[in-house]
């Protein structure tokens, strides 16, 4: 059982949570009802992704034999048989669409229209990621906006369920931090192959450090900029009621640095979501951004 959670890697889920970020710019936080329909989509979401990484594994299981990690993993490693892992496939897929139904029969709020409209992003996060898994994660820098759009499917995917417009700038800034933290994660192995020689990705070589480096450093300097221009917005600060939303900028620089510290000297940017999970300096900068951005949005 354990090598099949395993093979879901709910601890990616994490990720997922980009679903709720349009009820807290959009002061929704707190509206139980919604919350409730945004928990449902959390979850099918998850389940699909779930299903698409078995699917990942199933096709890159000769590939991930060689990897230093990934051999490690239950199709890899023979803890799961492609035959069984076929099947949890299609039962995540299955879970997926049953899930994302629930809401729609049981709530006045989810009409006809939003509903295929949630059906329609799914669809196409899947059929993408799909042709990611097959082809498109072998093509350099495509690979990488590839996995940005998915985050902006989990961020239209929350707006449309919650009946709430996104500003652009939000879009944009997903967007950039999504393309932010898959460039770090290609960094990791472009260090293992400039060290080791060992190429993990095919496509790796037509990346090197120089080059990635510069990338980020550019990437952080528009998603700042892109933040501020999202503060200091009249729109935004007319909803909000609130002129001080730029201090929380603070915070989002801070993090990033930290990030590119991460990336760069110490070498570990290889799973965004394990950096989270384990960097107490990030998750306290992130908490403190967190709690900030409340105060002035709600209090």
């Amino acid at each position: 059982m354990r090598a099949y959670i395993q093979l879901m890697r709910p601890h990616q889920w994490i990720k997922n949570f980009f679903i709720f970020l349009p009820i807290f710019f959009g002061r929704q936080l707190f509206n139980l009802q919604i919350d409730f329909l945004l928990i449902f989509v959390f979850f099918s979401f998850s389940f699909l992704a779930s299903a698409i990484y078995c699917f990942n594994d199933l096709i890159d299981a000769n590939e991930d034999k060689q990897h230093p990690t990934k051999r490690f993993r239950p199709i890899a490693s023979g803890l799961v048989s492609k035959g069984h892992a076929v099947w949890l496939c299609t039962l995540l897929i299955a879970a997926s669409f049953l899930t994302i139904c629930v809401p729609f029969f049981f709530s006045e709020h989810i009409t006809t229209e939003i509903f295929f409209k949630q059906l329609s992003i799914l669809g196409f996060y899947f059929v993408l990621n799909i042709l990611y898994s097959l082809w498109l994660k072998k093509v350099a820098i495509i690979d990488v906006f590839v996995i940005a759009i998915g985050f902006i499917l989990r961020l239209l995917l929350g707006a449309i369920t919650a009946s709430i417009e996104l500003s652009q700038w939000i879009v944009l800034l997903t967007f950039l931090l999504a393309l932010f933290l898959a460039f770090a994660k290609r960094r990791d192995d472009v260090k293992e192959y400039e060290e080791n020689g060992k190429i993990l990705r095919k496509h790796i070589t037509l990346y090197n450090s120089r080059f990635l480096d510069q990338v980020l450093t550019i990437l952080v300097a528009v998603t700042l900029v892109c933040y501020i221009m999202y503060c200091t917005s009249p729109s935004v600060v007319e909803r909000i009621n609130s002129q001080y939303l730029y201090l929380t900028s603070i915070f989002v620089l801070l993090g990033m640095i930290r990030y590119l510290q991460i990336t760069i000297v110490m070498g570990k940017s290889g799973s965004p979501t394990k950096v989270l999970i384990h960097d107490r300096f990030l998750q306290f900068t992130v908490t403190l951004w967190i709690v900030s951005y409340l105060v002035i949005l709600y209090v």
